[in-house]
């Protein structure tokens, strides 16, 4: 396992960064984070510091492999944190970059442990997912975030929604390498444009993720086409549309009174806060959340930047907490239409 660990880690030094997504980063970012950016550069920009969370699959449950990660060092994301913690869900994590090989697909076999960024698991646990809900993961791809909801709750009905074909595809696989057949009954894979689930499905759901396409800051650093890079910079500024749109794509399918929670995993003000600010200043019918606790509870384990939203937080890597970028905010679909007092998240 160390040997195969070793070639990971090789793999991931060999990794070239792109000058032209650095310089765009270091011009914005130094803006919007100040002083902050250059920690939070000096990670991004060094793959062997990254660290990766070891999330437990519940339905295959790894107990030898527990065993090994305490030996090792890894401790639990802290459990009985929150009130609506789920004991189901179980996530390791190394104060070091040690990463785990990933498991192989195999049909008809579940894989024991998914690995992620670990900040992606503060969007589910943000959900509260409660057994027998009606559930949305809107922008489901690869699936990691369905799996994670999946280790939270038996929802009565999860749609996994995905516009990309390929991505679509991928996130299949997922669901099958992760999840039982009779649990897999209650689950349906979509391919619609985000856009448009509001329409097709109103009112339908009591919960709603939406995990939005988006700068993805650690991806684009490491992009091997300077064209597409220099394409996708370009492109950048079409992103907050996109993601109006899907929000209030969500709002539409949310029922009266449901929770929707809105992720990126980009550090860009224009792709966060901004466009929650757009959504509480148009319409009087969502209410901000207020999810200030998370930070206090988590802090141990991961660094937050200010977001001047108290219904959202921003995730930054640093030396030795290495998760993010990743921002979340939480809102709430009224029962009727109502005015909002902005005491709880003021746009910015």
């Amino acid at each position: 396992m160390l040997t195969r660990l070793k070639a990971k880690s090789e793999g991931k030094l060999a990794k070239q960064l792109c000058r032209v997504v650095l310089d765009q980063f270091d011009k914005q970012y130094s803006k919007e984070l100040g002083d902050c950016w250059s920690t939070v550069r000096d990670v991004l920009i060094s793959p062997s510091l990254w660290q990766y969370g070891v999330l437990f699959n519940r339905f295959s449950y790894p107990s030898e492999l527990e065993k090994t990660l305490c030996l090792r060092g890894y401790h639990t994301v802290l459990q009985d944190a929150l009130p609506h913690y789920p004991k189901s869900m179980k996530c390791y994590l190394s104060r070091t970059p040690d990463r785990m090989p990933s498991e192989q697909h195999q049909p008809g076999r579940l894989k024991t442990y998914y690995l992620l960024n670990a900040a992606s698991l503060l969007p589910v646990l943000a959900l509260e997912l409660k057994d027998g809900e009606t559930v949305l993961d809107l922008c489901a791809a690869p699936g990691g975030k369905s799996v994670a909801l999946l280790q939270c709750a038996y929802p009565g009905y999860l749609l996994c929604n995905e516009y990309d074909r390929l991505r679509g595809r991928w996130l299949r696989q997922t669901l099958e390498s992760f999840i039982p057949q009779p649990l897999r009954n209650v689950i349906k894979v979509s391919e619609l444009d985000g856009r448009e689930v509001g329409e097709a499905q109103p009112a339908t759901f009591d919960k709603v993720l939406v995990d939005a396409p988006c700068s993805n800051d650690r991806s684009w650093l490491f992009s091997s086409d300077s064209q597409k890079a220099t394409y996708r910079i370009r492109q950048r500024n079409n992103l907050p549309a996109l993601q109006v749109g899907l929000l209030r794509s969500a709002i539409k399918a949310l029922r009266p009174g449901g929770l929707l929670v809105y992720s990126t995993c980009t550090l860009s003000k224009a792709e966060n806060q901004d466009v929650i600010s757009e959504i509480l200043t148009s319409d009087s019918n969502i209410v901000p959340m207020d999810i200030s606790g998370i930070a206090r509870t988590f802090s141990q384990d991961f660094t937050f930047a200010p977001t001047d939203q108290k219904c959202s937080l921003l995730v930054i890597p640093e030396k030795g907490k290495a998760w993010g970028p990743m921002y979340i905010a939480k809102l709430k679909k009224g029962m009727s239409t109502r005015k909002w007092q902005g005491e709880l998240c003021k746009p910015c």
